[in-house]
Formats: structure tokens, sequence, C-alpha cells
């Protein structure tokens, strides 16, 4: 005989997939290939710092020249960078500020976000500001082996290609950029971060610490370098964003 219907045990409901907490607006995600767009970066910063190995006089050297000449029309320049006045006074705190002074912000912005529990975020900017500054910059500068140009108004050190200061400018910007604002206030950071890093692109060739092309390697080396580390950090910053929206960033 069949069981009656009545008889018959209801089946246990179905467990639902956990749902997943909402993303929080920070970390910023990354864009739309990224990743190939930073490879893209870095490869023609490297060729271009191939070619400087092979000639010392590329087919940009004049266009250098040039800017280097049109920077160079005034004594008054030099006094004013020597003396701390003006513009000179303007372009050397740029100067100390792109040097070993200028880890200090990187450091204060990754102590802040690790005592609020967000060690993923100060491990990415860590990543991005100091290792990639010796594992990148670094031995791009010893490939390239780019003299000075002649009589820098600052001390200096050897190779100039590509600009240090000019890459530490951007990587600043981009990884507070991820870290730091929501959306609403990213976009004036973006305009405030484009204005200091064209002024550090500036500073650096009227100081005569380095050529034109190296500012602009710098720019190439420092996008780059975020948009990779941004993509290969991305699992952990959406982490991080979906415990911050459920209030677990310690677990």
């Amino acid at each position: 005989m069949f069981p009656s219907p009545s008889s018959v045990p209801p089946r246990p409901p179905r467990p639902h997939p956990p749902v997943r907490p909402p993303r929080h607006h920070l970390p910023a995600a990354p864009p739309r290939h990224a990743l190939g767009l930073g490879i893209a970066l870095l490869a023609l910063a490297l060729l271009a710092g191939l070619l400087l190995r092979l000639d010392r006089r590329p087919f940009f050297q004049g266009l250098d020249d040039r800017w280097a000449a049109s920077v160079n029309d005034s004594a008054d320049g030099a006094a004013g960078a020597a003396g701390g006045d003006g513009l000179g006074g303007f372009t050397t705190v740029l100067d100390r500020l792109g040097g070993p002074l200028g880890m200090v912000v990187p450091l204060l912005v990754i102590g802040c976000l690790c005592v609020y529990g967000r060690w993923r975020s100060g491990l990415f900017v860590f990543t991005v500001t100091v290792v990639a500054n010796l594992v990148v910059l670094l031995p791009l500068k010893q490939l390239a082996d780019r003299p000075r140009p002649p009589h820098p108004w600052v001390l200096v050190s050897d190779g100039s290609y590509p600009s240090g200061q000019v890459f530490s400018a951007v990587t600043l910007v981009v990884s507070v950029a991820v870290v730091v604002f929501p959306p609403r206030a990213r976009r004036w950071w973006w305009a405030f971060g484009a204005a200091y890093v064209l002024a550090m692109m500036g500073s650096r060739t009227w100081l005569h610490a380095q050529w034109l092309s190296d500012t602009f390697a710098g720019v190439l080396i420092g996008a780059g370098t975020c948009l990779v580390l941004w993509r290969a950090f991305a699992p952990l910053l959406e982490t991080e964003s979906e415990r911050m929206a459920s209030n677990s960033l310690w677990l």
C-alpha cells in the first residue's frame, strides 16, 4: 500500500546561498583593462630605457635640449633656487618632497589605515609607493644609466632616467585616490593630483635635475605600476570593501 499524502514528511527547505554584503565605495575597484594598460605603459618606458642604453642621443634628445635651453634663460632663477625665494623656493620644496622626506607622507597614510583595521589598503599603498620604487624604478635607472643635465641646481644622484620624484608623486596620488577618497571627493583629488604631478615635472626640469623625457617616463612608470598592482590587489581590496560594508574590518 502506498502512504497517504498526509503521512509523507515535508521536504526540508533548501538552504539559501549566503548573501555577500554589498560592496562599499572604498577601496575603489580597478578600471577595465587595468592590467593590459599598465603593462603597455611599463613596456613603453622600458623600451625608451633600452634605447638610451644603446644610444646616448636618441631621437627625443633634441626636444630635451630645446626644453632645457628654454628654462635656462635667467641667472636670477639659479639665485632663487639657491636662496629659496619665489619660484626657486617652490621648486626646492618640491625637490625635498620628491626625495626621502616625501616618504613620510605615504608612511603616515599606511599607519592611519592600519589603525582603522584597513591593513589590506595599507599593504597596497606600501607596495605601490615603497616596494615598487626599489623593484621597478631603481633597476630601470641602472639599465638606462642616463647622465643628468649639466650643472643641476640641486643635489642629485646618478641616473637621470626615469624621474624618481615624478614616479613618487604619481604613485602617491593614485594610491591615495584608491583607498582614501570616495567617488565624489576623488574627482577633486584627481584634479589636485594632476596639478601636483605637473608641478613636480616642471620643477625637475627647471632645476636642471632631469631631462623633460625623464619626467614623462616617471609618469609612465608610475601610472603603469599603479595599474598593474591595483589589478593584482583587487581581490584583497574587494574583501576589505565588503568588510567595511558589513562593519567587520577586524575579522
